[in-house]
């Protein structure tokens, strides 16, 4: 539970999201980690020229903004697989949730409808912050950067999870953005921000072995298809860019 001396804290569990409407955001940033896959997705997608990712939870939400606007790119999945017809009652997604899907030729200069099973509802659960950013891996000095240079009140880390659970690749995400923002600071932090960034300084020097704990890592380096995106996923600051949702919509900061 935050406190208002607590300067940054994290939210283990999608459990949590419903507390979020109960809270005050207005001086918090939230950052909201998918590590497997969906925020290292969006950031990859808006680094090779989308414009804008629209994070929908349902199905019906994301064929509902594809029936007014035709031309928008239709991603995400189910049970980590791409959404297909059978479930959407018409249409084949034009994308599924794999980061080394989102090239600038499929996706430069495009709008993005993305559904996941957990990364989509976290983000809009925190939409009633200050600021709500998608961060990864991928881009975490330019995110630690970006909350240095505008400091909020509040910092909350936010693991999307897996169900109803922890994601062990989320608690490393959000360890070690609490640890690159500040690593010997007196500033006053949640016991949830400390177990994080513990977690991930354990692991730090090999988080490839570390997500062979996690569920999501297991199950992707499990599907052939799949496996590669693990990797790719645990990339450190391949992209030096900032996403930002404003009214539902994820873009360069």
């Amino acid at each position: 539970m935050q406190t208002d001396d607590s300067a940054i804290e994290v939210l283990f569990t999608p459990a949590e999201f419903a507390t979020l409407r109960l809270r005050h955001l207005g001086n918090t940033t939230c950052v909201v980690f998918d590590v497997f896959r969906a925020t290292s997705t969006i950031v990859t997608a808006l680094a090779q020229g989308a414009t804008e990712v629209i994070p929908v939870a349902e199905i019906t939400e994301a064929l509902a903004i594809h029936a007014q606007t035709p031309n928008v790119l239709l991603a995400g999945e189910r049970d980590g697989l791409r959404i297909r017809a059978n479930l959407t009652g018409s249409i084949d997604f034009d994308l599924g949730n794999s980061p080394r899907e989102f090239t600038p030729a499929v996706v430069g200069g495009k709008r993005i409808v993305l559904s996941t099973t957990n990364g989509s509802r976290a983000l809009r659960a925190c939409a009633h912050a200050r600021t709500v950013l998608a961060a990864s891996f991928l881009n975490l000095k330019a995110t630690a950067d970006f909350l240095q240079a505008h400091p909020a009140k509040q910092v909350l880390l936010v693991c999307s999870g897996t169900g109803e659970e922890p994601a062990y690749e989320d608690v490393l995400g959000a360890g070690a953005l609490a640890s690159a923002l500040w690593p010997d600071s007196d500033r006053l932090v949640a016991d949830s921000a400390a177990v994080a960034r513990q977690i991930y300084e354990r692991h730090q020097d090999d988080l490839s072995s570390a997500v062979k704990l996690s569920r999501n890592g297991r199950r992707l380096l499990g599907m052939p298809e799949l496996r590669e995106d693990v990797a790719w996923c645990l990339q450190r600051d391949v992209y030096s860019l900032v996403t930002r949702m404003e009214n539902g919509k994820v873009a360069r900061a």
